[in-house]
C-alpha cells in the first residue's frame, strides 16, 4: 500500500484515483476549489466531472498542495497541457523529497513543441526532486473507468523500473497495464490522436458517414506515425494501445470531447462558440497548432493536420478542407521507412 498524490481532480484524475483506491492505496486528490474538496470528503462524489459515481473512501480531497505531497513517493499529474508548467513550478516550491511523476495528460506545447515529459524535466532542471518521469496512456474514457469497465493502457518511462512501479500500482482485474519502453511514441500517439478525433467529429457534423471516418482514422494514423518516427519513436508503438487503440476510442465515442468539439465545428459553430459551450479543455485544438508547426519544422507531410489547422486558425470552411484533402495528388498507400525519414538519416 502506498501514499499517492493526484494533482488534478477532473474526470480523468478522479477516475484514476478510483483505480488506485481499489488497489488499497491511500489517495490524496488535489484541487483548487474548496467546495469541490468538501464534496469529495463529505459526500464521496465529484458530480461536476463524474456524475452518479460514488468514490472510494480511501480518496481524500486536499486543497493545500504542500499537505498533498507530504511524504509521497509517487505523484500522478492529470492537468491540461497548458497547465503543466504552472503545476510543476508549484510542486517545486513544496516538495521536500524526490518523487516519481507519472502524467496522464495528452498534448504537445505550441511554440516549444515539447512533449509533456520534456516539459516536466525542463521545469525540474537543476533540482534533485525528480526521480523519474513516466506516462500513462491508452484507450480509456474516464466515464467507463469509473464504472470499472475492462480497460487496457500502457505505461512508459526511460527507466524501466519506474514503468514497473507504475504498472504494479495501477494494475487490477478491471484495469490492465502494459509497459512500453518507447516514451516518445507513447506520448506522441496519445497527443496526436486528438487531432484526428476532431476531424472525425467534424466530418460527422458535415453529415458524412463511416467511409469517411475510416479514411480519416487510417490516414490519420499514417500521419501520427510519420511525425513520431521522425522524432525517434518506434513505428510499432503506433499499432498498439497508445496509438491505434487510443485513436479508435477517441474517434468513435460521444465521450470524446475532441470528437464533440469537431462535430460542432462541422455543424457551423465558430471555435470560440465551441470552446465556451464545452466547459472543459479540448486538448486537440492546441495540439493541432503544435503539430502543424512541428511538421513544418521537421518537413513531415501531415495533410489532415494541415487542413484542420486551416479550419481552426485560418478560417477555411470545413467542407472546403474536405475537398482539398480529396483532391490531393495520387500516392501509394503503403509507406516505406524512407517515407518517414530523410535519406541521409537512413
Amino acid at each position: 500500500m502506498a501514499n499517492i498524490a493526484v494533482m488534478g481532480a477532473g474526470s480523468w484524475g478522479t477516475a484514476l484515483s478510483m483505480v488506485l483506491a481499489d488497489n488499497h492505496h491511500d489517495v490524496r486528490l488535489w484541487a483548487r476549489r474548496e467546495e469541490q474538496i468538501a464534496e469529495i470528503n463529505n459526500n464521496h462524489t465529484n458530480e461536476a466531472y463524474l456524475p452518479g459515481i460514488q468514490l472510494p473512501k480511501q480518496i481524500k480531497g486536499y486543497s493545500d498542495l504542500s499537505e498533498t505531497v507530504k511524504d509521497v513517493e509517487v505523484l500522478l499529474l492529470v492537468v491540461p497541457t497548458k497547465a503543466v508548467r504552472d503545476a510543476i513550478q508549484s510542486l517545486r516550491k513544496v516538495l521536500t523529497s524526490p518523487v516519481v511523476i507519472v502524467h496522464a495528460s495528452k498534448g504537445i506545447e505550441p511554440g516549444t513543441h515539447k512533449r509533456i515529459s520534456e516539459m516536466i524535466e525542463e521545469e525540474f532542471e537543476g533540482s534533485d526532486l525528480l526521480k523519474d518521469v513516466a506516462v500513462l496512456s491508452g484507450p480509456s474514457h474516464a466515464e467507463e473507468v469509473s464504472l470499472r469497465q475492462p480497460t487496457t493502457v500502457t505505461v512508459s518511462s526511460s527507466n524501466n523500473d519506474a514503468s514497473l512501479l507504475i504498472q504494479d500500482l495501477f494494475m487490477n482485474q478491471h484495469f490492465r497495464v502494459y509497459t512500453n519502453p518507447d516514451l516518445i511514441g507513447v506520448e506522441v500517439g496519445g497527443a496526436l490522436k486528438n487531432i484526428i478525433a476532431l476531424v472525425c467529429g467534424l466530418t460527422n457534423g458535415l453529415g458524412m458517414g463511416d467511409n469517411t471516418k475510416a479514411a480519416i482514422m487510417t490516414r490519420g494514423l499514417a500521419e501520427i506515425t510519420r511525425l513520431g518516427v521522425k522524432q525517434g519513436a518506434n513505428p510499432l508503438t503506433f499499432a498498439g494501445l497508445s496509438g491505434l487503440g487510443d485513436l479508435i476510442v477517441t474517434c468513435t465515442s460521444v465521450h470524446s470531447r475532441n470528437w464533440r468539439a469537431g462535430q460542432m465545428i462541422g455543424q457551423g459553430k465558430s471555435l470560440d462558440e465551441v470552446l465556451s459551450s464545452m466547459g472543459m479543455v479540448v486538448e486537440g485544438i492546441r495540439t493541432t497548432q503544435a503539430a502543424f508547426e512541428l511538421a513544418n519544422e521537421l518537413k513531415v507531410e501531415m495533410p489532415i493536420t494541415s487542413a484542420l489547422y486551416e479550419v481552426l486558425f485560418e478560417g477555411l470552411h470545413p467542407k472546403e478542407a474536405t475537398e482539398k484533402l480529396m483532391g490531393r495528388i495520387k500516392k501509394h498507400e503503403v509507406e516505406q521507412i524512407s517515407d518517414f525519414l530523410n535519406q541521409d538519416e537512413l
